[in-house]
């Protein structure tokens, strides 16, 4: 037994190493701040990426992280996104940037937990996210240094995540659907990809990946408390009335009367989105409206 045991601890440990993207996989790009504040928006980084309460004189619309968020496996502080060289990304290099967001690891090499949504981050154009890297080191830096999560046994916990990978981590790449409009298709990306819809939307299995066979159909609120609405046949079900009326929800929220847009942290979100161009929410809102 302690032999099998043993043998098992050391094939575990050898699985469950990171599998880091490298340097040949770093495209050649010459980055493009407009579409790196418009990925940063559709992502919703400064929701997560947002000072503490009481972290007094923080700027609340630079990601200079620390707002606690709650999980049913702890509490996280996302880190600090501006490029301050010490306690944010100043330092970071392209390769960095793309391990951290498609494959979930540091630049140290340790696993991150996928509260941080790189599940979803891994399906995007590699460039999509150069672009995102080149509008955060246009921030000024802020000081902040990043707080320990507040979860059990950290180091096996974050080392036993490359483990879940192989199974919870799909880089595929997203493809267009040569069938559907390329407005069609233009939403389904930012969806899919940036606006990381699924990783609230979509229920879990029992190992806490994404059942894709109920994709976009709610399930329990991440945070652990409440439940998240379904995003299927959001006309069929009169939630809306067609697809122009839910572009004005995602474009106005509450503010034009449509309710429940404010709840679960959908404000934040509709905020968000509200920033993008208004073609991007309307293919947003093309996109959601096919789902039956």
């Amino acid at each position: 037994m302690a032999l099998i045991i043993l043998v098992g601890a050391i094939l575990a440990w050898f699985l469950s190493a990171p599998r880091p993207m490298t340097q040949a996989m770093v495209p050649a790009h010459q980055p493009d701040l407009a579409n790196g504040a418009l990925m940063y928006n559709i992502g919703g980084c400064i929701s997560c990426h947002k000072p503490a309460a009481d972290a007094a004189g923080m700027d609340p619309a630079i990601p200079s992280g620390g707002f606690p968020l709650k999980t049913p496996v702890g509490t996280f502080y996302p880190p600090n996104l501006t490029p301050d060289p010490e306690t944010g990304l100043g330092q970071w290099s392209d390769l960095d940037f793309l391990n951290a967001m498609m494959r979930g690891l540091s630049p140290s090499g340790a696993h991150a937990i996928p509260a941080f949504p790189y599940t979803s981050y891994a399906h995007m154009r590699p460039a999509d996210i150069l672009d995102i890297k080149a509008h955060l080191m246009s921030l000024a830096p802020v000081v902040s240094p990043n707080k320990p999560a507040d979860i059990p046994l950290p180091f096996l916990l974050r080392r036993g995540i490359g483990l879940w990978q192989w199974i919870g981590l799909d880089t595929t790449p997203w493809k267009p659907d040569p069938t559907q409009s390329e407005s069609w298709n233009r939403g389904s990306y930012l969806v899919n990809g940036p606006g990381h819809c699924g990783e609230c939307h979509t229920p879990r299995t029992f190992y806490l990946a994404s059942d894709m066979s109920r994709f976009l159909m709610g399930g329990p609120h991440p945070e652990g408390e409440g439940r998240v609405p379904s995003l299927r046949d959001l006309i069929g079900r009169g939630r809306y009335t067609d697809v122009n009326d839910l572009a004005s929800a995602l474009q106005y929220g509450e503010i034009m009367g449509y309710d429940k847009l404010s709840s679960g942290g959908m404000r934040a979100v509709q905020a968000n989105i509200s920033k993008l161009p208004e073609p991007d929410i309307k293919a947003i809102a093309e996109y959601l409206a096919s789902l039956k």
